[in-house]
């Protein structure tokens, strides 16, 4: 019986493909870090979805492809990440990148800020692009 830590629900027509195999890379990601999982939802969505909740909690009225909520303690990881596919699918055709390829950095990109790291600033960002670089190198690592 599975009981992993890692929830995926989808508020569009989006199913995520082999979640045991996704879950498995998040936790090594985790892992990778020096972290430990308590749980972590992603919620996959559309646009105007994940809009709404920029504009209500953030107060950002901007699109955008993903949203993290961290109720971590320490380097115990928990939160809810919310994914715009509709944005994933639009970064992907504008970067010439695989759909599957930049869902894979924006759920690492999710955990990295569960993590600590920020993106606000360009050296953040720099640190932030080249983390998801080589937490999705992880995904193709044979997973035990």
């Amino acid at each position: 019986m599975n009981l992993s830590k890692i929830n995926f629900y989808s508020e569009n027509e989006f199913k995520l493909e082999d979640e045991a195999r996704y879950a498995s890379w998040i936790e090594n990601v985790i892992t990778s870090e020096g972290r430990t999982l308590e749980e972590i939802s992603y919620i996959f969505c559309d646009d105007e979805y994940l809009l709404k909740i920029n504009i209500e909690y953030l107060d950002h009225d901007t699109y955008t492809d993903i949203i993290t909520f961290d109720y971590s303690a320490g380097k115990i990881l928990q939160g809810e990440i919310y994914i715009s596919t509709d944005r994933v699918r639009e970064n992907s055709e504008t970067f010439n990148v695989k759909f599957e390829d930049e869902l894979r950095r924006v759920l690492s990109h999710g955990v990295l800020h569960l993590s600590g790291y920020k993106d606000k600033t360009e050296e953040e960002a720099t640190l932030m692009r080249s983390k998801e670089e080589e937490k999705m190198k992880l995904f193709h690592v044979e997973q035990s």
